[in-house]
C-alpha cells in the first residue's frame, strides 16, 4: 500500500475517517464526477474525502457511484448508503452567468454552498473560499428559508463571490481520476501524470 492508500479516511489520524462514508455526485460544466464525502461526527464538520500527497492533497473522483463503493470496500470501509445524492452544478454555473436576469436556483446554491466548504476542507484550503461574514450568514439564512429575493445587494454579491470562488476550486482542484491506477490531473488542466 501506497502512502495515498495509508491516509485519510482509511486510516487512523487527524483526518479519522470515522463518519459515515457516502457517494456524492457532482454534474458542473467543466468537470463532473462522483467524490466521496465523509459526515463529521460529533462537532467535526462535514469534508469531501482528498488524500494527501506530498505537499497538497487531492480528490479521488469515480465516474460511476458502483466504482467509489468497490474502491471504498478495498480499503475496508462501506458506503453508508448504495445511492448518491447528486449537486447539479450546471444549473449553479448558468444563474452565474447572468444573475441579474436568471432566477435563483435555490436549492442547488444551497447545495453548492455546503459542497465548496466540504471540498475546502478536505484539501486543507478553506482560504481559497471568501472568508465568511455576517453578511454570508444572513445570506445563507434566507437561503436556506428560500427567501433569495430578500437577499440585499450586499448579501447577493456575497453569494455570487462564494458560488465563483467555489466553482473555480472545484475546476481546479488536483483529482486523482483512476484513484485504484493513480492517475492525477494537475489542477483541472487536463494534463495526466503517473502517481
Amino acid at each position: 500500500m501506497t502512502k495515498i492508500e495509508r491516509a485519510g479516511v482509511f486510516a487512523a489520524g487527524r483526518r479519522g475517517g470515522h463518519g459515515d462514508l457516502h457517494a456524492y455526485r457532482v454534474r458542473g460544466r467543466g468537470r463532473g464526477a462522483v467524490v466521496l464525502w465523509i459526515g463529521g461526527e460529533g462537532d467535526e464538520p462535514d469534508q469531501v474525502l482528498a488524500l494527501p500527497e506530498a505537499d497538497r492533497c487531492q480528490v479521488p473522483v469515480f465516474v460511476t457511484v458502483r466504482q467509489a463503493r468497490v474502491y471504498a470496500s478495498r480499503r475496508g470501509r462501506r458506503l453508508a448508503t448504495s445511492e448518491a445524492n447528486t449537486l447539479e452544478l450546471s444549473r449553479v454555473q448558468h444563474w452565474l452567468e447572468d444573475p441579474v436576469r436568471r432566477s435563483v436556483p435555490s436549492g442547488d446554491v444551497l447545495e453548492a454552498w455546503n459542497f465548496f466548504e466540504d471540498l475546502a476542507r478536505g484539501l486543507g484550503g478553506i482560504h481559497r473560499l471568501p472568508q465568511q461574514s455576517a453578511v454570508h450568514h444572513s445570506a445563507y439564512e434566507k437561503l436556506f428559508g428560500d427567501e433569495c429575493g430578500a437577499w440585499s445587494p450586499a448579501e447577493q454579491r456575497a453569494v455570487l463571490e462564494l458560488m465563483t470562488a467555489g466553482v473555480e476550486l472545484w475546476n481546479s482542484c488536483p483529482v486523482i481520476v483512476k484513484p485504484c491506477s493513480k492517475i492525477v490531473f494537475d489542477s483541472g488542466r487536463g494534463v495526466p501524470r503517473d502517481l
